[in-house]
């Protein structure tokens, strides 16, 4: 198992090339199963998760051909066998994605429940629920989700709730819809960009939507979607590219990031300018200056348009070392925050209390053992690494291959001094964590000092 060894305190200056969208190429990938004549898709970055879902298909007997980089062709058969099994879908959620476009091109799918980063409940239940209103007979059983249906028809879905709007249920019901009989309409429906992303796909394929990108999609039914190869490019990484502009940020460097997908950052951009970071826009290429403190900041994690929750842990580690009292809400996954107890170990003085942490701002972090706990943590803890004084050891960076393509690499182009080196036995850790780091929903206690000597809390556990 990789670590990463990390030398902080140098500034990251050059150019960045960001890749496709992993969140977006996931679902695309999946809609290869919707499409006879098969599908190209350009610009699908290199990842763990790309791969699981390669493996995933072909273990459905399903071609899949990557004949050169950023490129996968994938070909779905008539003998594509139905089932996705546990040692696959258990390690990526998005594998779920698969449900829809089977049980929509194929009339069935036996799909298990899915798995991914630890970072909170995330029930597919509205899926399930969506499925159910087209038509589908749904059954669990097992750990596995068992769905079929002559011909799906169209309905009236609703994704509201407090679990909704759901991104991989949106891209779910569309690609189920979309070979369903007659009109379909999705309520309070997920408006990130890899919707709109998706359904582009679909329709060069033959699908009739409208609506991708706001809270209502209709869909008009048709037989069968395209005979021939549909060729489509994934858009770039917005969670890529908001990540190195707090890289930039946060160690005080200049960084260049040619084709930034701006318009799906505008929330995030806008509170970093609050801020006061300075950072511009010109000839299609987003300019990002750092060199000074920012000032503290409050923001609420939230679906599209919203700041990203994918964005949430990063954006921790640059506060992390703001002028100032700031306070983070995740009103998308409300349990993640486990991060902050390892940004913690680098200096941070963070508190939380149930989906909100208070974060005091310190002059400077220094380095410590850390481990990762899930993607978008992984990249906290390197941005912070990056900034704090002295070396850092990251361990169980597979997470963060998940996410990002050769990360690791890229930084060291800017500046960086990043080392991957294989793992070495990890230190004995403590079971509990420091004193001000509560996690009691019910009675939070006070903030206390980073350095107080209150005994530690039996009752408290890391999230």
């Amino acid at each position: 198992m990789d670590m990463f060894r990390i030398q902080g305190g140098r500034p990251l200056n050059g150019l960045v090339r960001l890749d496709g969208s992993k969140n977006a190429s996931l679902p695309a990938m999946a809609a290869g199963l919707a499409i006879p004549g098969g599908l190209i898709l350009r610009n699908v970055p290199a990842l763990l998760d790309v791969e699981t879902m390669s493996q995933l298909l072909t273990s459905m007997h399903v071609e899949v051909q990557q004949p050169r980089g950023g490129e996968v062709h994938i070909v779905a058969g008539r003998h594509t066998n139905g089932v996705a099994t546990y040692e696959l879908v258990r390690q990526m959620r998005a594998s779920v994605c698969v449900l829809g476009p089977l049980l929509g091109r194929f009339g069935r799918a036996t799909v298990s429940l899915p798995g991914g980063c630890n970072i909170g409940h995330r029930p597919i239940d509205l899926h399930l629920q969506g499925l159910a209103a087209l038509g589908a007979d749904i059954r669990l059983s097992g750990g596995y989700v068992t769905a079929r249906a002559r011909r799906l028809r169209g309905a009236e879905i609703d994704l509201g709730g407090p679990f909704g709007p759901t991104v991989t249920g949106t891209c779910n019901l569309m690609m189920a819809a979309v070979l369903a009989h007659g009109n379909t309409r999705i309520r309070n429906a997920a408006r990130e960009p890899e919707i709109v992303d998706l359904a582009a796909l679909l329709t060069k394929a033959g699908g009739r939507i409208s609506g991708a990108g706001t809270s209502v999609i209709e869909i008009e039914g048709v037989e069968s979607l395209s005979d021939s190869a549909v060729d489509h490019t994934v858009i770039p990484d917005r969670i890529e590219a908001g990540t190195f502009v707090i890289a930039g940020l946060i160690t005080t460097g200049q960084l260049l990031i040619p084709d930034a997908p701006l318009e799906s950052l505008t929330a995030f951009l806008e509170l970093l300018q609050h801020m006061g970071a300075d950072i511009s826009c010109e000839a299609g290429i987003l300019r990002v200056r750092g060199g000074k403190r920012l000032r503290s900041a409050s923001f609420t994690a939230q679906p599209f348009p919203g700041i990203p929750t994918d964005l949430q842990a990063q954006l921790m580690a640059l506060l992390a070392l703001s002028e100032g009292v700031s306070e983070i809400t995740d009103a998308v996954f409300p349990d993640r925050f486990m991060h902050a107890a390892e940004l913690v170990r680098l200096g941070a003085d963070i508190r939380v209390f149930g989906n909100t942490a208070r974060v005091q701002g310190v002059r400077e972090l220094h380095g410590a053992p850390v481990m990762a706990c899930d993607l978008r943590a992984s990249a906290a803890l390197v941005l912070a690494a990056l900034a704090a004084n002295g070396e850092t050891e990251i361990r169980r960076v597979y997470h963060l291959d998940r996410g990002y393509q050769g990360f690791d690499v890229k930084l060291s182009r800017l500046g960086a001094i990043v080392e991957r080196i294989q793992d070495t036995p990890e230190p004995s850790r403590p079971l509990i964590p420091p004193p001000h780091f509560d996690v009691d929903r019910k009675s939070p206690q006070p903030p206390v000092a980073a350095n107080s000597e209150k005994p530690a809390n039996s009752t408290e556990s890391t999230l």
